[in-house]
């Protein structure tokens, strides 16, 4: 009897090569007639900027919108924002951020997200984006860049969940690196980069990442004042059920949280930055 050969898998470079999303845009605000108003709106692909009425004191809102749906291996995204000197306003997202999994099919490569962040001498600039959720598998290299200018005020946020607990999702393995680089007047103040390849579940089970978290958030005031409110910050963070914790130095407030549950982690996100802003979130956040 011949033996039956079983036909070779093929390699991965005889499969089929996919077509990978790239998308680009920036909003810029300007102080004009005592008022903040729109300066430039550019977007390209799949990357979109919406500017929705706000009302009373509620300041200028830029909404980012992915049309792609999420971010896959080899998709590229590129946000920006310019806040013109004196000129006060809110940057978000229409909705959480999904990376799924990358594949021998897309060669294995991460998905990015590279945004730019520029604000100008007195501005006050926020930039408050929803969750990035993660599938298992997934593969993301994200980079916040930010520069700070003279007497500026800079509210940043930004929030990894791995896999929806109500879903049933598990992220077994992934590979994230997430990386911060804030300046004021040129000079390096805030560096950080978080970074989880290989066996996730085990590589958050450590002490350091709140044993077995599965959502994370940063939070960053730069703002002069920024050290004066740690204590009431604390105060905020101990009333939640997330874990978390507080620090503040050279004008600069940093919060960490972490929770096994991303919707807890959420809700007491959502009240610190209500706290800090002393002003209810972006609509969106509610929708």
């Amino acid at each position: 009897m011949t033996p039956r050969v079983q036909p070779a898998a093929p390699s991965v470079s005889a499969l089929p090569v996919l077509q990978r999303a790239r998308g680009r845009a920036e909003v810029g605000f300007v102080h004009r007639d005592a008022e903040t108003r729109l300066d430039r709106l550019f977007q390209e692909g799949q990357a979109k900027i919406r500017l929705p009425k706000v009302f009373g004191a509620e300041p200028p809102t830029a909404v980012t919108i992915n049309t792609g749906g999420g971010i896959a291996g080899g998709d590229r995204l590129v946000w920006g924002a310019r806040f013109g000197a004196g000129t006060r306003a809110c940057v978000t997202s229409q909705a959480a951020e999904r990376v799924y999994r990358s594949s021998a099919t897309d060669g294995g490569l991460s998905g990015e997200i590279d945004t730019h962040v520029e604000v100008g001498e007195g501005a006050r600039a926020e930039w408050l984006p929803q969750e990035t959720i993660l599938f298992d598998r997934a593969a993301l290299s994200r980079t916040l860049s930010v520069e700070v200018a003279a007497g500026a005020t800079a509210l940043l946020a930004e929030t990894i969940v791995f896999g929806r607990t109500a879903m049933g999702e598990e992220v077994e393995e992934c590979r994230l690196i997430d990386r911060w680089r804030v300046r004021r007047e040129g000079r390096l103040v805030f560096a950080d980069t978080f970074r989880v390849e290989g066996a996730a579940r085990e590589i958050l089970s450590g002490r350091a990442t709140g044993a077995g978290a599965r959502a994370f958030a940063t939070v960053l005031l730069v703002d002069p004042t920024a050290e004066a409110r740690i204590d009431e910050v604390r105060a905020v963070l101990a009333d939640g059920a997330s874990a978390g914790g507080a620090s503040a130095f050279d004008g600069l407030l940093v919060v960490r949280l972490a929770d096994p549950d991303a919707s807890r982690l959420r809700a007491d996100l959502a009240r610190l930055l209500v706290h800090i802003r002393r002003a209810d979130l972006p609509r969106v956040w509610s929708c």
